[in-house]
């Protein structure tokens, strides 16, 4: 599913410049978007995720360690592709193989600015659009992103907000008598938080204030709701956060093992040799589908 013909496909600003203090092995050398599941960044995963519905125009805001994710976007081609160097003249031909076709801004918006400040900081790259989407660095869920863009463009208010039920921090113990009978991970109820994955009308950014300090999910959020220009579209699917190293595991597992709610995009049957992040099930489950057609 893509974005509707009727409007071009939206920006996609994502905030990448947070420390990550609640998970300090993972991030004391590189950014929060940075720690890897199955072989690539949180960033790279909630790309994925847009590019799926035909969004492959992002803006990066960048703070805390952003040389690094400069440098992996820089380096991106020539990783993701056969090369072949000539060393006497130093000419570099590159045999494309599986590469994405998105174009990435790469904005430092300063290491201490909070979110709002961080938005407002990168204004010039949304440029004329009317309409442009944004979340954070480190959640993964299953949106499908051309119905909440639909969603947002109905009800004529100028902010959306993806409302996702939190998965419990502990688990649930089912027993009978003294005997257990399971033990899962359950969701915390029906209480609603904010996931991310927002869309905006541009007059958003002229709440927003390039002031380190100006914080999105503060005053101007807060604002629009009181304003009643804010709706929540419901998401009630997969989500999870990426804030503690356990998180960070979890969802690792759940890469490994082939359970990914969040790959929603379809590149399972490609050479898998050429990622060497991708699950080590694609190939079997590819010729089990070609087996049932």
């Amino acid at each position: 599913m893509v974005p509707s013909s009727r409007h071009q496909a939206p920006k996609v600003i994502l905030l990448c410049g947070g420390q990550g203090t609640r998970m300090r092995e993972e991030t004391e050398y590189r950014p929060k978007p940075m720690v890897e599941v199955g072989g690539k960044p949180l960033l790279w995963h909630i790309m994925k995720m847009y590019a799926a519905h035909g969004i492959g125009d992002f803006v990066c805001c960048l703070g805390y360690r952003g040389a690094m994710i400069k440098q992996y976007f820089l380096d991106y081609h020539a990783l993701s592709s056969d090369v072949t160097v000539a060393l006497a003249t130093g000419t570099v031909e590159y045999a494309r193989r599986d590469v994405e076709d998105w174009n990435v801004s790469l904005v430092d918006t300063g290491e201490h600015s909070m979110t709002g400040a961080r938005v407002k900081r990168v204004e010039r790259y949304i440029g004329d659009d009317d309409v442009f989407m944004a979340t954070y660095g480190d959640g993964l869920a299953d949106i499908d992103v051309s119905a909440l863009l639909d969603f947002h463009r109905s009800h004529g208010k100028l902010a959306t907000v993806t409302g996702v039920r939190p998965p419990s921090r502990f688990g649930e113990l089912v027993h009978d008598g003294h005997d257990v009978t399971s033990f899962d991970e359950k969701l915390g109820g029906d209480q609603l938080i904010s996931g991310g994955f927002f869309v905006f009308d541009r007059a958003v950014l002229d709440r927003l204030s390039s002031d380190p300090s100006c914080i999105l999910e503060r005053a101007p959020l807060e604002g629009l709701a009181r304003d009643g220009e804010l709706a929540v579209y419901r998401h009630d699917g997969f989500w999870q956060c990426a804030d503690t190293v356990r998180e960070v595991e979890l969802l690792r597992e759940m890469w490994e093992r082939g359970d990914a709610p969040w790959r929603t995009w379809d590149d399972r049957v490609a050479d898998t040799d050429a990622h060497p992040g991708r699950r080590a099930g694609d190939q079997v489950e590819a010729l089990l589908r070609a087996v049932s057609t």
